[in-house]
């Protein structure tokens, strides 16, 4: 058990820092493409060698990988078909003669062949210590590449061009992290399988991107989010019989990015609406204070009392509306009478001042 959720913890947290470049570049079905092409080479590995050795079967899965990613870049290059047509070639393709391979496998006498199925939807189970030390080796690689390539990463993300305007090895940089990317999928395949991988990659993100706008900060919220759904989707699938790890840690992802969109202060559904509620009593404050001050300086005298029934025409006018503006000691109130204080005098003419400006 202490293996496994240590072995899950790293690999959310090492897909959710690469997932991080994937999402904002806007290659969110790569991790899914790359998954899915990973399985004819685990088929292939395993009809060379005959063996259902997992390291065999996941550097084939590296390899097939690595040409599904190669054949996706030389698409969008060569041809003039755009990036999602690409993921989508290089998915059905690959998947499609993964399939074909594993309905052959199945087929033949060799009983070793049982269970190479279960690389599709994942065995959190099969995990053994040098799975998570492989694990947790290839994280400390990629850290270490973050750090010394962060600003190369970093620039490459947001203006490729100026990158290339200043020098910099474009086309290297982004081999190298796509390449880390396909390392980390391949990794997870044996934990969550071809099928659920790209959720590892991009839910993490997803949800960390809600929350803040820096890069720095995302990558590490989304290490954090990816670790935390390890850990939890162990314990859950743990406490009760027949739950599959990983289609359980794909969940409380999920649970993470749901939250994440109603809930952050920034981007956050709730937090939206309750702006857009705020914004639009300031509206009716403002424009029913405007509509005031337009009939207060008829008069001498501002602070004049008007009846109520002059707003009741005035489309945004509410009780409420005035109360708040009492409140604010901006209008005085006596009975169904109301008059403009000095303040809320002031306050109208240079809303109405603002709004003269804006439409000149």
């Amino acid at each position: 058990m202490r293996t496994i959720t240590l072995g899950t913890a790293i690999l959310g947290a090492v897909t959710g820092m690469l997932g991080s470049f994937a999402v904002l570049r806007k290659q969110s079905l790569l991790g899914d493409a790359i998954s899915h092409a990973a399985l004819p080479g685990i088929a292939i590995a395993f009809l060379i060698t005959g063996a259902k050795d997992s390291n065999t079967l996941l550097l084939g899965a590296l390899v097939s990988g690595l040409i599904g990613t190669f054949w996706i870049r030389g698409i969008i290059t060569k041809t003039h078909l755009k990036s999602d047509t690409a993921l989508g070639l290089i998915l059905s393709l690959f998947f499609g003669f993964g399939m074909l391979l594993l309905t052959f496998i199945q087929k033949q006498p060799n009983a070793n062949q049982a269970g190479l199925d279960k690389y599709l939807f994942g065995q959190a189970a099969t995990l053994v210590e040098s799975d998570v030390w492989l694990m947790a080796i290839v994280t400390g690689l990629c850290l270490i590449v973050l750090l010394l390539f962060w600003k190369e990463f970093k620039i490459l993300l947001f203006d490729k061009d100026y990158a290339q305007t200043i020098g910099f090895n474009t086309k290297t940089i982004d081999i190298l992290i796509t390449s880390f990317i396909v390392l980390a999928i391949v990794l997870g395949l044996q934990t969550v399988g071809v099928v659920l991988m790209s959720a590892m990659l991009l839910a993490p993100a997803a949800a960390a991107r809600q929350w803040t706008n820096s890069l720095s900060t995302m990558v590490f919220l989304a290490a954090i989010f990816g670790a935390f759904s390890g850990v939890f989707g162990t314990a859950i699938s743990a406490s009760q019989n027949n739950l599959s790890t990983g289609p359980v840690i794909v969940l409380v992802a999920s649970v993470f990015v749901l939250f994440s969109f109603v809930f952050s202060p920034s981007r956050g559904l709730l937090f939206r609406q309750i702006r857009f509620i705020k914004n639009r009593r300031d509206l009716e404050q403002h424009k029913t204070l405007a509509f005031m001050f337009q009939i207060a300086k008829t008069h001498d005298n501002i602070s004049h009392p008007h009846t109520i029934k002059i707003l009741n025409n005035f489309q945004g006018f509410t009780r409420g509306t005035l109360q708040k503006l009492v409140d604010k000691n901006l209008v005085t109130l006596e009975g169904n009478m109301w008059s403009l204080t000095q303040e809320g005098f002031e306050t109208a003419s240079n809303l109405y001042n603002q709004q003269i400006t804006k439409h000149e």
